[in-house]
């Protein structure tokens, strides 16, 4: 059995390390609230902005059938010949997130291994991913771009910086698709993980509702402006993204320390437990050593 001194010793680091858990809870579960209202907000701008680009992808397609001619919109919805491959793997900054960073690192080991045979590049967000990236050996990964050090306070421009290297790597790479991997945020319990393949843009399908869409006049053409909105809405995805990313980032990090918390306070009460049975066999044993001496002396 432990000393009385070790037992104290032990409350004394235990109690220090639940203060520390309940002090990142209290932080993480501040700035999660900020991060709500910042997908709150994100969330309906990039709905609008996916719905934009369909509807007029959907009129080119339109056009040209009508015209008899082949569907050409863009070369952002072009399908091309399987080559290299781009993964965006979004990760945190830091640990003590539970399995935040250990889940989205998994699905990108087995993306990896699934292309070990192919060139593939990666975009890197958040250093859990990049030191990951960087110490796989044996494949053909190339690091396209790194991002790290920007949660938990992501702007548009950080959106903006990732979008650019995305776009940069599928004109000038010869990259046929790309891919990000990513945590969703569904609730303050739930994160799910995602893949979602953002180019090439699927092509609309002309059938259904979508045939009963009017065709509006557009200045200076439909083409012209798609052509500016499609960089914008790639973005305006990205930053939806990373807003995702970073609230459930906070939520399982928040979720990490209230289980630590919970933790450390079992332990506490253990050894404060066990400190109470070791002070009072002390006690009862020089009691009984007093009354051995007491009887020896009588005698």
């Amino acid at each position: 059995m432990a000393s009385l001194r070790e037992l104290r010793s032990k409350i004394k680091s235990t109690k220090s390390t639940e203060q520390i858990t309940k002090a990142m809870k209290m932080v993480a579960a501040a700035r999660m609230r900020k991060s709500q209202l910042a997908i709150l907000a994100a969330r309906p701008f990039a709905s609008k902005m996916d719905r934009m680009v369909r509807e007029l992808a959907l009129l080119e397609v339109r056009a040209d059938v009508a015209a008899n001619k082949a569907v050409q919109i863009h070369p952002f919805f072009d399908k091309r010949p399987q080559g290299a491959e781009l993964l965006v793997l979004v990760t945190g900054d830091k640990g003590l997130c539970g399995a935040f960073n250990s889940n989205v690192i998994r699905a990108s080991l087995d993306w990896f291994r699934q292309r070990r045979d192919r060139k593939t590049y990666c975009i890197a967000v958040g250093r859990k991913g990049r030191d990951v990236v960087a110490r796989i050996k044996g494949q053909q990964i190339e690091t396209a771009f790194e991002l790290v050090g920007i949660f938990p306070k992501i702007t548009f421009v950080h959106a903006e910086m990732l979008g650019q290297a995305v776009l940069d790597a599928y004109l000038n790479k010869g990259v046929s698709k790309v891919t990000v991997l990513y945590n969703e945020f569904k609730s303050v319990a739930t994160q799910r993980l995602l893949t979602a393949e953002i180019l090439p843009i699927p092509v609309p399908e002309t059938g259904g509702e979508a045939a009963l869409l009017p065709d509006y006049g557009f200045e200076p053409g439909r083409q012209e402006l798609l052509a500016e909105l499609l960089p914008r809405h790639i973005k305006a995805q990205f930053y939806r993204i990373l807003l995702e990313s970073q609230a459930a980032e906070l939520a399982s990090r928040m979720n990490a320390m209230d289980s630590a918390s919970k933790n450390a306070k079992e332990m506490r009460e253990g050894y404060v437990l066990d400190a109470n049975r070791t002070r009072q066999a002390m006690i009862t044993k020089e009691i009984a050593e007093l009354v051995g001496g007491a009887e020896a002396l009588a005698s």
